[in-house]
C-alpha cells in the first residue's frame, strides 16, 4: 500500500480519538461538572513524599476522554458508512461500521487513552516534576516525547486487536500519533486551551 494510503488509514481510524482530545483539553478547562475535578490519586503520596499521578489526571479528564471517543466514534462511523472514506477505517477490518460496534471501539479507545497516560505520570512524580512542567536538558525532549506518546501506546493496541499489525508498523503508527499529538499541543497551546505547549 502507497505510504500516503497508510498515513491516510492511520488518520481516518484514530480522527475520533484526535477530536476527543481536542474536546477533552476544552471540557477540562470549562467550569461544567466541576465537582469530578478531584484528582485520581485523591492527594495521596508515596513514601517519597511525591503525589501519585499529581493534580493533573483528573476523575473529569478520564470520564471526558471516555465520552468524547464514545460519541466522537459513533458520529465518525455515521459521516464515513457508505463511503470511500470507510475503507480506510482500520477497525472495519475487524468489525462492521455499526453504533453498537463504533460504541464499543470509543469506549476501548477512552479507557486505553486515559489509562496509558498514568505510568508517565507516575514515573514524572518519582523524579519530581512539578505536574505540568519538564526537565531540562536532553531528559526534557525524552518526556516531551513521551508526554505526547503514552496515550497512542495504549490507542494504537486497541486498532491492533481489529487490525492485526507488525511491531514495526506499530511502532511507526505511535509515532506518527505522537508527532501529531505535539502538532494539536501547540495549536492548543495557542489556542490558550494549554498551559504549556509541552
Amino acid at each position: 500500500m502507497p505510504v500516503l494510503k497508510i498515513l491516510a488509514a492511520m488518520y481516518v481510524t484514530l480522527l475520533g480519538t484526535i477530536i476527543a482530545g481536542i474536546l477533552n483539553s476544552i471540557w477540562c478547562k470549562s467550569k461544567f461538572m466541576t465537582y469530578v475535578q478531584i484528582p485520581i490519586d485523591a492527594g495521596k503520596c508515596l513514601k517519597d513524599g511525591n503525589r501519585i499521578f499529581g493534580d493533573n489526571k483528573t476523575w473529569k479528564g478520564f470520564l471526558g476522554y471516555i465520552i468524547f471517543n464514545m460519541i466522537c466514534m459513533v458520529l465518525l462511523g455515521f459521516l464515513c458508512a457508505g463511503t470511500d472514506i470507510e475503507e480506510y477505517n482500520m477497525f472495519y477490518d475487524g468489525i462492521s461500521n455499526m453504533p453498537l460496534n463504533n460504541c464499543l471501539i470509543g469506549l476501548l479507545l477512552g479507557l486505553a487513552y486515559a489509562l496509558f497516560e498514568l505510568p508517565n505520570s507516575f514515573i514524572k512524580r518519582r523524579l519530581g516534576i512539578i505536574p505540568g512542567k519538564s526537565l531540562n536538558g536532553a531528559k526534557k525532549w525524552i518526556f516531551v516525547f513521551l508526554d505526547q506518546a503514552d496515550s497512542i501506546f495504549g490507542c494504537v493496541i486497541i486498532v491492533c486487536i481489529y487490525h492485526p499489525m507488525s511491531l514495526w508498523f506499530y511502532l511507526v503508527y505511535v509515532l506518527v500519533g505522537a508527532v501529531t499529538h505535539i502538532v494539536i499541543n501547540m495549536l492548543l497551546y495557542v489556542l490558550r486551551l494549554r498551559k504549556n505547549m509541552f
